[in-house]
């Protein structure tokens, strides 16, 4: 439930007769603005006069378990977080269903809708990215849709009725997780894929073959190198046509071929931005009031989809505001997921360079797919398919560049230690 903002430009005192709080406003209420939230509130309790503003009707949720709520796995109620009393026992104002449309640099005011004003001595960008569509004929028809938050999972589920020919374009990992989500549901559900592997930036050949078993096993049907040229459809979706000349019959196209960071915000406030907002090792922009975090931040060139650098953005700058020293260096970016009930794993790099050993492990009937990449005596990527119980010692060693003391302990796990003698 939205809340009406403070129209004021004063201070809050705080309890007692100190010094004024700073005034904190985050913009965005998603994952990793609760997490930033979270993290300064144990930092630093009552440091700051704190408002935070959603555009979303709802609370920060959890968005990794959206296709499992689009299967019905889960109900809406297991993807919350926090309820609204967390946010008023640590004297949060929270605003949902509210976007904001300006940002006063000058005057140090966020504007919300059109009239109402929150004044701010810092601020945080936590505004996410935005889905994109392809710039192909019929995009707009009703029918196709995005797969990004809980207005998208609704939209599809009321799609998705019975006898309903389902199409998911994008074979990375929110596509998959759709397509699962729509296989659930009973639909007839394809997914389309450009390259020729599913999530290639995660997967191997060998272990995209494995998840595209995975996912055939279940129902969906999985086409690779399927270029779309166009949605077709006189007032609703009725087809879709590939680059050769294929129609696919369906009813729904789920939009899922990846993201671009929200930054039309902080442009219009002339803040510098790439592909994303601009900040530096403690999270800041190119104003030193203002910070960003999450999937709108732009680090060293780097921008990230993943929930865990999000969360290392927001712990880094919780520190940082907190007073503590705090620098953010950039993320070894892991994938950790199941497709279908099969356990997937990778880090580091996915295929193996010239000057790397491959070291692998295969058994095709038990679904079982190992593969470390070491260059120089150190582990440098790895890919499990099946059993990822040492994904935690990889993605340890990988980021830490440390030497390998034993390859088959991170091949076939560590021995159980010996019982002790009676």
């Amino acid at each position: 439930m939205a809340t009406s903002p403070k129209d004021t430009r004063g201070h809050d005192a705080g309890a007692g007769n100190g010094p004024p709080r700073e005034r904190l406003v985050v913009v965005g209420n998603g994952m990793a603005s609760l997490r930033f939230l979270e993290r300064l509130t144990e930092a630093a309790p009552g440091r700051y006069d704190i408002t935070c503003i959603g555009a979303e009707p709802t609370a920060a949720y959890n968005r990794v378990l959206l296709s499992s709520l689009l299967g019905g796995e889960v109900d809406e109620a297991a993807c919350a977080f926090r309820g609204l009393d967390w946010y008023a026992d640590h004297g949060i104002r929270l605003i949902t269903g509210a976007p904001v449309t300006q940002i006063d640099r000058e005057n140090g005011l966020v504007i919300v809708g059109e009239t109402h004003v929150v004044p701010f001595d810092r601020l945080v960008l936590a505004v996410g990215s935005l889905p994109i569509r392809l710039p192909k004929p019929g995009m707009d028809l009703p029918g196709v849709i995005t797969f990004r938050d809980l207005a998208d999972v609704a939209a599809i589920r009321r799609a998705a009725v019975q006898h309903a020919r389902a199409i998911v374009i994008g074979g990375g990992l929110l596509g998959l997780e759709a397509a699962v989500g729509l296989a659930r549901l009973g639909v007839e559900t394809t997914l389309l894929h450009v390259m020729d592997r599913l999530m290639e930036r995660q997967l191997d050949h060998h272990a995209a073959g494995l998840v595209k078993q995975a996912m055939e096993s279940r129902g969906v049907r999985v086409m690779l190198q399927a270029d779309t040229v166009r949605v077709e459809g006189a007032g609703r979706v009725e087809s879709l046509v590939l680059a050769d000349g294929t129609a696919l019959p369906a009813d729904l196209v789920v939009m899922s071929v990846g993201v671009r960071p929200s930054v039309a915000l902080a442009q219009a406030a002339g803040l510098a931005t790439g592909r994303g907002i601009t900040v530096d090792d403690r999270m800041t922009t190119s104003d030193p009031r203002i910070f960003a975090l999450g999937e709108c931040a732009e680090h060293r060139g780097q921008i990230y989809g993943l929930v865990e650098p999000a969360y290392e953005h927001a712990d880094t700058l919780a520190r940082h505001l907190a007073g503590e020293p705090a620098e953010y260096r950039g993320t070894a970016l892991s994938t950790s997921l199941k497709v279908s009930g099969l356990p997937v794993f990778s880090a580091g790099i996915v295929d193996t360079p010239d000057d790397a050993e491959a070291i692998v492990l295969s058994d095709p009937g038990a679904g079982l797919y190992r593969k470390l990449l070491v260059r120089g005596g150190r582990l440098i990527g790895a890919v499990f398919v099946g059993d990822i119980a040492e994904q935690g010692a990889c993605k340890g060693l990988i980021r830490s560049g440390d030497p390998i003391e034993n390859v088959d302990d991170l091949m076939f796990g560590r021995p159980a230690p010996e019982p002790l003698a009676a």
